[in-house]
């Protein structure tokens, strides 16, 4: 980590608005790393090039499966998508899309599902971690899919190391 840190030390961050109007927001989970088993939610918001929020938060409870703990990390970014969203249009900025980037499928068909896409895995789920489905369904955010290898949030989601490690901290 000292050697990263030392290589890092000229660096500059670089945050750069292209003119599409979007705002993308990386979000990740890394299942059950924590020694009591919870998972770990990192997110990433982008207009254009380097990231303008970030957030690394340990999840409050324990989830049964990967879909689960990256459903409960979006309801843990879901409060600053939205802050950031109103804030930049009191500013004057015209928004087009408010994106979420996901690397999880499944993930991304019970956010924008709601409850008609829960099975027996995913039943006892609270409808507080359903809000996403809301927001969505009232155009205020829009899921898309990310491979894992693009994956902004993993910077702040995961214990990365080596290529990935120096890979991603330039890219945010």
């Amino acid at each position: 980590m000292i050697l990263f840190l030392n290589g890092t030390l000229d660096d500059c961050l670089t945050l750069k608005s292209d003119t599409s109007g979007n705002l993308r927001w990386y979000i990740d989970a890394a299942f059950a790393v924590h020694p009591d088993f919870r998972s770990h939610t990192g997110g990433n918001l982008t207009m254009g090039k380097g990231a303008i929020l970030s957030s690394s938060i340990k999840q409050k409870s324990n989830t049964r499966s990967s879909t689960e703990a990256e459903l409960v990390g979006t309801d843990d970014i879901l409060s600053q998508i939205l802050w950031a969203l109103r804030f930049l249009e009191a500013q004057g900025y015209k928004i087009i899309k408010n994106v979420i980037f996901r690397d999880n499928q499944s993930t991304m068909k019970l956010e924008t599902n709601g409850r008609t896409s829960t099975g027996k895995r995913t039943r006892h789920l609270s409808i507080r971690f359903f809000y996403i489905t809301d927001q969505i369904d009232k155009k205020q955010v829009s899921i898309e899919y990310c491979p894992t290898e693009d994956m902004m949030a993993d910077y702040m989601s995961k214990p990365l190391q080596g290529k990935n490690l120096f890979y991603f901290a330039r890219k945010s």
